[in-house]
């Protein structure tokens, strides 16, 4: 793992996230770039280029702002900016520098008072971008990982390698990963079958049958009490609503603790 992405929003706390981020790669020598996307709207094609330059300007004066309020540990951290769409941006760095191994960002907030969990920017990178990300609440505060719980409603794998992120995690913190698996309505009995490699990295194996695949990590959640959650990116997978919508709401899902949502498994 040795290039991190942290997307910077325009909350007052996006420097908690980008403090979370380099305690979290100095444990793999990882280099971090921040990224801020914004866009120009110009009614006067002369304007353009003199209102772009202002903008870009001003994102770099705010990426700064936000790398002197961290400690950076000796973690080098390096900034990227795009004029555009976030998703044609995340490619367009992804490709720059050799792969993005990991996005590490905020969820839209902790308060519960606010409705969503992941807002239409957040949610987008989930939807839209095959890119492993971790999700880390805010202020959340790096820990060494001790127990993760990878909760999933098939144990198909359509690649091995989408797992490279939890196997290395795992590795460098000698943590335990238990596996959850939620039978939920419509299950098949290839559904039930699970991949070697998830069998290989993990300690205990939890089959339990639920309405959804969140409703079985609520279930299970305080009992494990892991502090990281691994779920997987698929159109019917565990954050099926984003494939209507951007925006995912708390009474959806929620989690205290970081999310590693890894790659796509299957259709």
């Amino acid at each position: 793992m040795k290039n991190i992405l942290v997307p910077i929003g325009t909350s007052t706390e996006n420097h908690e996230t980008l403090q979370y981020a380099v305690d979290f790669a100095k444990n793999f020598d990882a280099t971090i770039y921040v990224m801020e996307i914004f866009n120009v709207i110009s009614a006067g094609a002369g304007s353009l280029a003199n209102a772009t330059d202002k903008i870009e300007k001003n994102s770099r004066e705010q990426l700064l702002d936000v790398i002197h309020k961290v400690d950076k540990k000796g973690t080098e951290i390096k900034i990227a900016t795009y004029q555009g769409d976030i998703i044609e941006g995340l490619k367009k760095i992804d490709k720059q520098y050799l792969g993005i191994d990991l996005i590490i960002m905020a969820p839209r907030s902790n308060d519960v008072n606010e409705g969503n969990y992941l807002g239409n920017t957040s949610g987008k990178i989930i939807k839209q971008t095959d890119i492993p990300t971790l999700i880390v609440p805010k202020g959340y505060v790096f820990k060494p990982v001790t127990s993760i719980l990878t909760a999933f409603k098939s144990g198909i794998l359509k690649r091995k390698r989408i797992l490279n992120p939890l196997i290395t995690i795992k590795k460098k913190f000698n943590c335990t990963v238990n596996l959850l698996l939620v039978k939920t309505p419509g299950y098949t009995d290839d559904d039930l079958k699970v991949d070697t490699a998830l069998l290989d990295i993990s300690s205990k194996m939890t089959l339990t049958e639920n309405a959804t695949t969140y409703l079985g990590v609520l279930e299970h959640f305080l009992t494990k009490q892991p502090d990281m959650l691994c779920v997987f990116r698929r159109k019917r997978g565990f954050f099926k609503k984003l494939w209507e919508k951007n925006t995912i709401a708390k009474a959806e899902f929620f989690a205290p603790v970081p999310v590693l949502v890894l790659s796509v498994k299957k259709d």
